[in-house]
């Protein structure tokens, strides 16, 4: 089925009470719908459970502190040639810098530690340190963010690679075609026909559908989406291993 932002916006005012089955929607209600389904789609690109993928992004180190993020930056495509067209809220956990130089020949990845605060960066004394990268730092600067390692990764030897979450694009035209997993049409929806209840002053009976309607689409999605990572202990909290006499191992 293809589903367009249109026929997605004339369903939202028919759920919403606003336009009756067999009306068209009139052009100004339809475009301010449309601003309200663009203005959803951006909440929902920061929300980690509502992006159904993450995706990389690399760049071979140029000895630089920092690389810029975004249309026009250091960084502007993901490793399977997806174009960032915006710069993106944060970083995930899972960058890490790939050796490029190795004996046998073979690259070999190192996981770098998120520092997830400027305060945390900030109280690094040298910052201009180049050695081997163990942490990263991201700056969600408008309107290209900032990378940083730390110490900074040199040049020509190493290639960073950031993790973030795949963009969830604003629909540039009514007739776009909405290229997203099925399970978002609903998603889009009901939550959209909630919003336009506020814009157009359609009071919510109690006993409509609609608001249990909008929560399962979206639980739908964060489920599907729902990834947890495994847990891990700090190294400083680990215990030495001990010796099992019965299976003759260390664990």
């Amino acid at each position: 089925m293809t589903v367009t932002a249109r026929y997605l916006v004339t369903e939202a005012l028919h759920e919403c009470g606003h336009t009756g089955i067999g009306q068209t929607p009139d052009a100004e209600s339809t475009n301010r719908a449309f601003d309200r389904l663009n203005w959803m789609i951006d909440q929902w690109a920061v929300k980690r459970w509502l992006v159904y993928r993450l995706q990389t992004a690399k760049i071979v180190s140029t000895g630089a502190t920092s690389y810029t993020v975004g249309t026009g930056g250091n960084i502007t495509t993901t490793v399977d040639g997806t174009t960032i067209t915006v710069r993106p809220d944060r970083l995930e956990n899972g960058c890490f810098m790939r050796q490029l130089q190795t004996a046998g020949g073979l690259a070999v990845d190192y996981p770098l530690q998120l520092i997830e605060s400027k305060e945390d960066y900030d109280r690094i004394g040298l910052k201009s340190l180049s050695a081997f990268s163990s942490y990263i730092f991201y700056d969600p600067a408008m309107p290209l963010g900032s990378v940083y390692t730390y110490p900074v990764m040199p040049a020509t030897l190493y290639e960073l690679h950031i993790l973030m979450k795949y963009v969830l694009k604003e629909f540039p035209t009514l007739d776009t075609v909405i290229d997203l997993p099925p399970s978002y049409y609903a998603g889009l929806l009901y939550p959209l026909a909630l919003r336009l209840c506020s814009v157009f002053a359609i009071p919510i009976p109690q006993t409509s559908p609609l608001p249990g309607l909008a929560r399962d689409a979206l639980a739908t999605i964060r489920g599907s989406n729902t990834a947890i990572q495994r847990l891990q202990t700090p190294t400083e909290l680990v215990r030495k291993g001990l010796y099992n006499i019965y299976s003759d191992r260390v664990y």
